[in-house]
């Protein structure tokens, strides 16, 4: 009998329940929080780099030293309007799912947390305007389409299909790097991100301004290099090292 291949929509949880937080956050915001309340919630967890600023007097903006932590992770689940967080969930769906379902529900989380601090780090080091809050869950979302292309061009892998495909060795950060699919895919990701940062296109009105490429970029390159640390199977370089082993390298 023929084993029957995963749908592609089928899934995991962890993203269904990454989806309904966002989504919840969303529906507070614009149904349950006043105008006032609502600019209270994005000072509060939306990402500001003046939080950093020396010149800042103490207390100007609410959460004191927790806010300083916490913002580095909680602005990744604002989105300024319905086609800001629609666009988000289009990419979280096949890239999250891809990642969720290799790397597990724990380590899934902890990695998108990860690359979304990496995401506002970046951000921060881009000197952007001070006061600007940083919102949406881009940053952690290109962390997971960077990890992606970690395994889906290995030999054997896919973004899409049964188990077996999430659970290919990985190929190595430098094979990745050499890959001429990889560096298609790069180009073009570096390109769409190089028109935000040059204002020709823009989401989710003004609140939506504020989410930008260099988040993107630090999320993704974080992705990128910190796969291995999340990832749950032996990478090709370390099968290949085990006397006696026969698998093909990718």
């Amino acid at each position: 009998m023929t084993q029957r291949s995963e749908p592609i929509f089928n899934v995991p949880p962890v993203v269904i329940a990454t989806i309904a937080v966002l989504l919840a956050v969303h529906a507070l915001r614009v149904l349950v929080l006043t105008e006032a309340q609502d600019d209270q919630f994005l000072l509060t967890f939306s990402f500001i780099p003046a939080r950093y600023e020396a010149y800042l007097a103490a207390g100007s903006l609410p959460g004191g030293f927790g806010a300083d932590v916490w913002t580095f992770f909680t602005y990744a689940f604002i989105h300024a309007s319905l086609l800001h967080i629609g666009l988000n969930l289009a990419w979280l769906l096949p890239f999250g799912t891809a990642v969720a379902r290799r790397f597990g529900a724990w380590r899934y989380v902890l990695f998108m947390l990860v690359t979304s601090a990496a995401g506002a780090l970046a951000y921060l080091i881009g000197d952007p305007d001070p006061m600007a809050p940083m919102i949406g869950a881009s940053a952690a979302i290109s962390g997971a389409m960077a990890a992606a292309m970690r395994f889906a061009f290995q030999q054997g892998g896919s973004l899409l299909g049964d188990g077996e495909v999430y659970r290919v060795p990985a190929r190595s950060l430098l094979a990745t790097l050499t890959d001429l699919r990889f560096l298609l895919f790069l180009a073009v990701w570096l390109g769409l991100n190089a028109l935000f940062g040059l204002g020709t296109m823009s989401i989710g009105g003004d609140d939506g301004q504020a989410v930008a490429w260099q988040a993107h970029i630090g999320g993704f390159f974080a992705g990128l290099i910190l796969f291995n640390a999340f990832d749950p199977i032996a990478s090709a370089p370390a099968l290949e090292a085990k006397p006696g082993n026969t698998e093909p390298s990718g």
